[in-house]
């Protein structure tokens, strides 16, 4: 098994400071973001198509670079950081894994990161080993990635970033196109990822997403952070969800509607709900 990589908690993973970006021809993606995240949190930035949350991704990994302000990623830099230079330590999990994907073959895939830093090939096989039993890749690691399924290839594009065992992934909409099963089943190997000491980003829009799984949520909203909260407080905030132009979960707008017969405003899943029911009722017997 590959450890973790270990960070001490009060450590700063990322530090954005007064950070734009302006796309050529002078668009305004970024508008003075601020924000600081934690080793080991798990943090779901969100917002609606346009609002810069996947820019802000594709800053933070060095894809594209600061117009003005500061990105530090592990205390270091970013501004004349090379994209494999950071790969080292913020893995980026693209929406589309067709676009990641380009070997022959899954074990392929999976040890090319590790191999393109440099380790040794006795390293290598046990850091693709270990994210091909991470990713449940075993049974389809001899077959070509593009053979496989829409699921599949998504632990695939997974696996080959944990292999290089970043402390800090990022993961651009992971469960696009997934059926719940399969949604399920990835976000509790995200989960297991992050429980082993990895700092987890997440980017989606997605609130039923966000409402399992995170437990800091950033709202981006015109280029700038307008909410940062638990989720609780995020998605009771229907003016702030409704300038980011996301629809919170339908149980929390069930709640929203009973709060005033008593129903906190703290619940978000049917699954607590019912707890909460079934609690009343046995009060009242």
């Amino acid at each position: 098994m590959i450890p973790g990589p270990k960070g001490e908690a009060d450590e700063k993973a990322i530090s954005i400071s007064n950070l734009k970006f302006c796309y050529e021809g002078g668009v305004q993606a970024l508008s003075g973001i601020c924000l600081d995240i934690r080793e080991g949190e798990y943090v779901a930035i969100v917002g609606g198509n346009g609002s810069g949350k996947t820019t802000l991704a594709k800053n933070i990994i060095g894809l594209l670079k600061p117009t003005s302000g500061t990105i530090l990623v592990q205390g270091v830099s970013t501004e004349n950081q090379k994209v494999a230079a950071l790969a080292r330590v913020v893995g980026y999990v693209y929406q589309n894994p067709d676009h990641q994907l380009f070997c022959s073959t899954v074990s392929e895939e999976v040890r090319f990161g590790p191999r393109n830093l440099g380790f040794p090939e006795s390293e290598i096989e046990a850091r693709a080993q270990w994210a091909i039993d991470a990713m449940d890749l075993e049974r389809v690691k001899d077959r070509a990635p593009f053979t496989l399924t829409l699921s599949e290839r998504r632990r695939v594009s997974i696996a080959s970033i944990v292999a290089m065992n970043p402390r800090i992934l990022v993961f651009d909409e992971p469960t696009t196109g997934l059926d719940m099963r399969e949604s399920d089943s990835l976000m509790e190997r995200v989960g297991r990822l992050n429980t082993e000491g990895r700092t987890v980003v997440l980017i989606t829009h997605d609130m039923k997403l966000v409402a399992k799984h995170a437990r800091r949520v950033v709202v981006m909203s015109e280029g700038r952070v307008i909410l940062d909260s638990d989720p609780s407080a995020v998605f009771y905030d229907l003016d702030a969800l409704l300038r980011s132009r996301l629809v919170p979960p339908p149980v929390v707008r069930l709640v929203y509607r009973l709060s005033s017969l008593g129903v906190p405003r703290n619940i978000l899943s049917p699954e607590g709900l019912v707890d909460w029911l079934l609690a009343m009722q046995g009060d009242v017997k």
